[in-house]
């Protein structure tokens, strides 16, 4: 084994082709560069029961993790997704540049230990308090890429454009000054966000028109050039009053109006996507675009659920994020997906590929291929895998099978008792790029990490 390499062996581990016995897994420079099933454990060999890829978290805000559990107190109306804002809102008034790194610090870490090994992360928060742009247009996104580079997370970092409070051009208000910025600025805050993950492992950006109701149809065309390929994200019909305002404003749904203001193609991913109509379902799946669908969000806020399973019938690709990051768990993501599918239809497995099939490895399967569709990069490499495979990022996660959850599970029972009666709790070890970042469960740099996280917090709660 040559210097910088890595072996590992597993008692079971999911290949491409489904599950294996005995599997050796061996990579290098932060790639896997072979798979062996059927082997005896080598002297060289680090040794664990259970192995599968780490899944893509294709949509998060992370900062928003400081906020998590302070806005479940009921308001004098009817609380909503628009009553959460400005609660948040008041938030990032108030946050600064190093305490945004050690909230997003933490919120990588706890994505690694949560199963996630790449973050798309949704970045609307560009300037200083009070609106008042950085010297560097990409500090903010520096700040982020910092905090990849210390919790090892990998990157696919989208600065969101976000110009208007509204359909029709509307300015923006008061406190989405930190957000908006015009066409110009913009550019320079992504030729700085390249810049700023040029350092990381498989770092990649793309850019995020934040939604129609903030990016005209005229403006988004310059937006998505800006992309240069890579993947574009945008929020769309998440709420029923986006979709009334604009009806209001175009006489069209915001998907309708997207499709006819830009090309949508397998480099899209439409975040939310709530309250698409059957028509506008059809015309995502036909583009081959990736629906980015955040349940604990889209739970918390009270978005509604998305058509999932009417999707899929289409042959629609879907993949998980954490969104506003309320509690951070990819197997709490996945079986809410299907649980909400559940309630909606009162009927069970509803997301299961097909009669006999696993639900567990159906929404798994799923989420790491749409994921890795949707952020790009090196994990685009490994698109169409649902496994580890040689050439594919060195990026995949240990299950404790000691836990009772998992005791005398095989195969695809493993994958439905995770994420059906476990959870994170049943995570062991995490490697990124061939670097192990989380071990028995939590972060390597983990007291750090909170240590910076506690003393932000305090100033900004006090």
């Amino acid at each position: 084994m040559s210097a910088g390499a890595l072996q590992l062996w597993f008692e079971s581990a999911l290949l491409p082709g489904g599950w294996a016995r005995r599997v050796r897994v061996t990579g290098g420079d932060g790639v896997i560069r072979s798979v062996e099933r059927d082997v005896d454990p080598g002297e060289g060999d680090e040794r664990h029961a259970i192995g599968l890829p780490g899944l893509p978290n294709l949509h998060s805000h992370a900062f928003q993790r400081a906020i998590a559990g302070l806005t479940e107190r009921r308001g004098p109306a009817e609380d909503s997704f628009w009553t959460w804002r400005e609660l948040m809102y008041r938030f990032v008034e108030r946050i600064d540049p190093d305490q945004l790194q050690a909230v997003t610090a933490l919120a990588f870490a706890e994505m690694l230990e949560a199963g996630f090994t790449r973050v798309g992360e949704f970045h609307y928060l560009h300037q200083d308090k009070s609106g008042v742009p950085f010297a560097d247009p990409g500090e903010l996104a520096g700040r982020i890429a910092a905090a990849a580079a210390e919790s090892g997370i990998a990157l696919t970092l989208l600065p969101a454009f976000y110009a208007h409070s509204g359909f029709g051009a509307r300015g923006p208000g008061e406190r989405q000054l930190r957000f908006a910025t015009d066409l110009e600025r913009f550019g320079r805050i992504v030729e700085s966000s390249r810049k700023a993950v040029r350092a990381l492992a498989a770092g990649n950006v793309g850019v995020a028109p934040h939604s129609l109701r903030a990016v005209t149809p005229e403006e988004l065309p310059a937006v998505v050039s800006l992309a240069s390929g890579g993947p574009v994200h945008i929020h769309v019909a998440e709420q029923v009053r986006e979709v009334e305002e604009c009806v209001a404003w175009c006489g069209r749904r915001p998907i309708e109006r997207l499709f006819e203001a830009v090309t949508v193609d397998d480099r899209w991913c439409l975040v939310h996507a709530t309250h698409a109509t059957p028509r506008e379902l059809e015309r995502i799946a036909g583009a081959g675009a990736v629906v980015g669908l955040c349940p604990m969000t889209e739970a918390s806020l009270g978005d509604g659920v998305f058509a999932a399973a009417e999707f899929q019938a289409l042959g629609g690709r879907f993949g998980v994020g954490s969104d506003s990051n309320v509690l951070l768990d990819a197997g709490a993501e996945l079986r809410l997906l299907e649980y909400s599918q559940r309630l909606t239809r009162r009927a069970r497995n509803v997301l299961a590929a097909d009669s006999g099939r696993s639900t567990g490895r159906s929404l798994f399967e799923a989420a790491l291929a749409g994921g890795a569709q949707a952020l790009g990069g090196a994990a685009a490499a490994a698109r169409d895998a649902t496994g580890l495979t040689s050439s594919a990022p060195l990026d995949l996660l240990s299950l404790d099978a000691g836990h009772p959850a998992l005791i005398e599970r095989r195969e695809d029972e493993i994958l439905d008792s995770w994420i059906f009666a476990a959870g994170r709790p049943v995570i062991d070890c995490v490697w990124r790029a061939g670097d192990k970042v989380v071990s028995g469960g939590r972060h390597r740099q983990r007291e750090a990490i909170v240590a910076r996280y506690r003393r932000a917090m305090k100033a900004l709660l006090a």
